[in-house]
């Protein structure tokens, strides 16, 4: 079985709450990590991009509702899970 872990972004109108998804994961960590096998979460907008100004964030298609996603080795169905679960939170 090969396992492949890859990154992924997605950002939806969740009128500031993506934190409240973040802190919604029970699988997923919210860590600034390269290379894990965990699945992660991370806050670029207020992370690695706080010190750009809204303009430049923009350019990069950094939003305040964006949230990285770095995929890990979990079960897919897990990680789907977890991720549906904090976002019925909303």
């Amino acid at each position: 079985m090969q396992e492949v872990s890859w990154w992924r972004t997605f950002g939806r109108e969740y009128d500031g709450n993506a934190f409240k998804v973040i802190n919604g994961l029970k699988l997923a960590k919210n860590l600034a990590n390269i290379g894990d096998a965990k699945t992660l979460v991370i806050h670029p907008a207020s992370t690695i991009c706080a010190d750009y100004d809204a303009g430049e964030k923009a350019l990069m298609g950094v939003t305040e509702d964006l949230i990285r996603v770095s995929v890990g080795i979990e079960d897919q169905n897990d990680i789907i899970d977890d991720f549906r679960q904090a976002l019925d939170l909303l």
